[in-house]
């Protein structure tokens, strides 16, 4: 078997965030080998206690928290703040995603622990940046797409947006920017000595997440819901419901493609509707789909370079053996390692119960005994 892709075992990561978007991201990181240590609030991540649960855990957590060390620190005391400012003394990244603002509230402005510490990384994660008018406002996911100009193209023309599943400001423009941006840094680190602050808005972010639909705009063009190609106008880029109630996604966007999607189907005529925005050409062509049930066109297609598949449950497409996707069941939760080209763990140690590894932590990272037992007076350590 190939080598596992561990390159930083040899890091410190200190993860603030909570939730989903610094979660994954610190996850990510331990996948690749990172030492990440999940400092909580007194009452833990609020997602710890969120449905369904395992063994009186949130599963979404355990899934984002598998393989990090969990410690409780009160950052309202005093006592806690010199706590985790000597642990920061130690580590090579911080996540947060504070508003902004906070951290410099708690004495540890970044700008000061980057003074303090040069090598240090720092991450923050917010809704809308560090700076500008938007700064203090209050967001998720679903906000931050509807400001970024994307949740305006998602839905049919006459209806209104939808609601999108995935949370894809969250990661698309949360974790996996913050990710290659810590990469990067630790990269430039190698090379200058130096670190980072990364300011990552996860607004901005899912903007150029998809930029095909935006930079029309630049030309005058700019897309609107269900009038254009990749919006639902053309009859090769859609979804199409079939004769049992389920739905097939047609992505038949080169000629070829739609081409052969028409032929396997018995279709020629319908060749020349491949860019008809019309209503009489979807309807054709919706009518067609009627005609079988998603497994029956499935099969019809299977073989066939016509670029459509049928739309799967989330639990048919991890039980469909020809995706293949990996889900690791540790101590009964569920995790999903993020496909990164390359093997990264096949086991995880299980997401840890609100802070059972002070101890270990504090070990590890030689803090002073003054700094600890301070704080545990304070009753601002669990």
């Amino acid at each position: 078997m190939e080598r596992p892709l561990r390159p930083l075992e040899d890091l410190i990561v200190i993860d603030l965030s909570r939730y989903l978007p610094g979660p994954l991201l610190t996850r990510m990181l331990c996948d690749l080998g990172a030492t990440v240590i999940k400092v909580e609030p007194p009452n833990g991540d609020a997602m710890r206690y969120t449905p369904p649960q395992h063994r009186g855990m949130s599963l979404s957590y355990g899934g984002l928290n598998a393989g990090k060390q969990s410690i409780v620190v009160n950052l309202k005391a005093p006592e806690g703040v010199a706590l985790l400012r000597a642990m920061i003394a130690k580590a090579d990244v911080l996540v947060e995603s504070f508003r902004p603002g906070v951290l410099a509230r708690l004495g540890l402005a970044p700008e000061d622990l980057r003074t303090a510490y040069p090598r240090l990384i720092i991450a923050s994660l917010t809704g809308f940046g560090q700076t500008g008018p938007l700064a203090d406002r209050a967001g998720h996911d679903l906000t931050y797409l509807a400001r970024a100009g994307l949740l305006s193209l998602q839905g049919p023309k006459d209806g209104p947006p939808t609601v999108p599943l995935a949370q894809i400001s969250d990661v698309g423009g949360g974790t996996y920017p913050a990710t290659v941006g810590i990469l990067a840094a630790l990269l430039d680190r190698n090379l200058t000595g130096e670190g980072r602050w990364l300011d990552v808005s996860l607004t901005r972010s899912a903007a150029a997440f998809n930029p095909v639909l935006l930079t029309p705009k630049f030309v005058g063009k700019g897309a609107k819901r269900g009038e254009d190609m990749l919006t639902g106008a053309a009859p090769c880029y859609r979804c199409y419901e079939t004769q049992d109630g389920r739905h097939m996604a047609v992505g038949a966007l080169e000629p070829w493609f739609w081409k052969k999607l028409c032929e396997v189907a018995q279709r020629p005529d319908l060749i020349a509707l491949q860019y008809d925005a019309s209503e009489a050409a979807h309807q054709t062509v919706e009518d067609l789909f009627r005609t079988r049930a998603m497994a029956d066109w499935t099969a019809l297609f299977d073989g066939h370079d016509v670029a459509c598949e049928p739309v799967l449950t989330p639990a048919e497409a991890l039980a469909d053996e020809a995706l293949g996707l990996a889900v690791v069941f540790t101590d009964g939760f569920p995790v999903m390692p993020v496909p990164m080209g390359a093997p990264t763990p096949s086991t995880f140690t299980p997401p840890s119960a609100l802070g059972a590894d002070a101890d270990a932590v504090f070990a590890s990272l030689e803090l002073s005994e003054e700094t600890v037992t301070a704080a545990r007076s304070a009753g601002a350590l669990k």
